[in-house]
């Protein structure tokens, strides 16, 4: 029987999806699908409570930020080393836990067949689904893995979203009694809506503190959330999506937790359907690792994160992407706080509001820090590690961007 886990990983190879080219049938201008959902696939290593999946079912529940009338889901076996085949999927309207709402179950096809193989390090976008959903509501994804050989798992490790699995084919459930809890996304990193008028893409490239760490669980209060539903309420912005492609841990200069912020650019930024704008938010860890070097290539400069991050916002521009730069939050007293580490996070700041690379600036150190102690978070706003922003804190983040930056 399965048991309520979390993976934890860490990985050393990535490999790319190539980014689309400007200039066919769907361009960033005029999109014919629109990301409303999207997660970071990362190498789900062996040795902590990761295990292969074999007849079961995975009901994987994601909460999406814009609405159409048709959708496509997109599936993931970047990682694996085997060919991946998944049957009998279904996408419906989650009615909370492991449930989903009557009548809406639809089934999922792939170039009209039931049963696709996805290729190692591929990814492969589901047939359109005429199944209207709403903006900020949650969709239940499910799908039967037959038994099969599966080299490399490939998931998202921290969704702070309860997802399920069972033994057997239950895809069609309407419920799926006494499932065990998954606390990662696994095989399934996008959701599709159709584009209309104004559509675009926010694809937000950070860490763990863009992936929503500490945050309330299944309550959606991350920062891009934030941002997302401020959007639906903007006039001429409700069809604005929020990308949220955050790893916990993740690096600009180096991998560890899921590929470095360099290694994922083409993949996560420039691929994703509808894309305009990209928030960056990357640097902390790079710099906590000044803390305790025990790796040559931990021992970065400020120079070196700020090529870094120039790297990304360059790969942005050729593509017509306006990218902003996020300033890095307060981490004093935090476990891998260090004086040198300071003062390479006040450079780094320094250079993202100054150095004129990104098209605009949002200025998270400003908002999230305590007036008295600028160098550790509002204790209104820290979740307690002060590393990490509480509930208050993202929400102090989400409402502190200038939305008319997507206009």
């Amino acid at each position: 029987m399965f048991k309520h886990w979390l993976g934890v990983v860490s990985v050393s190879v990535v490999f790319l999806l190539a980014a689309s080219t400007p200039g066919g049938a769907q361009s960033a201008q005029n999109p014919q699908w629109v990301g409303a959902w999207a997660a970071s696939p990362m190498l789900a290593l062996g040795g902590f409570a990761v295990r292969p999946f074999a007849a079961v079912t995975l009901r994987e529940v994601v909460h999406i930020s814009n609405g159409g009338e048709q959708i496509r889901v997109r599936f993931t076996n970047e990682f694996g080393l085997d060919g991946l085949t998944i049957t009998d999927a279904h996408v419906a309207l989650s009615a909370g836990g492991a449930a989903i709402k009557d009548g809406t179950d639809h089934a999922i096809t792939f170039g009209g067949q039931a049963t696709v193989r996805i290729p190692p390090g591929a990814a492969m976008y589901s047939d359109p689904v005429a199944l209207a959903v709403a903006p900020l509501s949650d969709v239940a994804v499910s799908f039967y893995l037959p038994s099969q050989v599966m080299r490399g798992e490939t998931y998202h490790a921290f969704a702070d979203q309860d997802s399920f699995v069972a033994d057997g084919d239950q895809s069609t459930a309407a419920t799926i009694p006494q499932p065990a809890t998954l606390l990662s996304w696994f095989f399934l990193d996008g959701i599709d809506v159709n584009a209309v008028e104004g559509s675009r893409a926010i694809v937000t490239l950070g860490d763990s503190i863009t992936d929503g760490a500490h945050s309330t669980a299944n309550a959606n209060r991350r920062w891009p959330d934030v941002l997302a539903a401020r959007l639906k309420q903007e006039h001429g912005m409700e069809h604005v999506s929020v990308l949220n492609e955050g790893i916990g841990g993740n690096r600009v200069l180096n991998d560890q937790a899921g590929p470095s912020a360099l290694a994922r650019i083409n993949r996560d930024v420039l691929a994703q359907n509808g894309v305009r704008y990209v928030i960056v938010l990357e640097s902390i860890n790079d710099i906590g690792r000044l803390a305790h070097l025990t790796a040559l290539e931990d021992d970065v400069t400020a120079q070196q994160l700020e090529l870094g991050l120039k790297q990304i916002a360059d790969a942005a521009h050729e593509h017509g992407i306006k990218a902003f730069g996020a300033t890095l939050t307060p981490y004093g007293g935090a476990a891998y706080n260090s004086e040198r580490g300071e003062r390479v996070r006040g450079d780094v700041n320094n250079w993202i509001r100054s150095s004129g690379t990104f098209d605009g600036v949002i200025d998270f150190d400003q908002i999230t820090r305590d007036p008295q102690n600028p160098d550790r978070f509002n204790p209104a706003y820290d979740s307690g590690d002060h590393l990490h922003p509480s509930d208050a804190g993202y929400q102090a983040m989400g409402e502190g961007i200038d939305l008319k930056m997507f206009k």
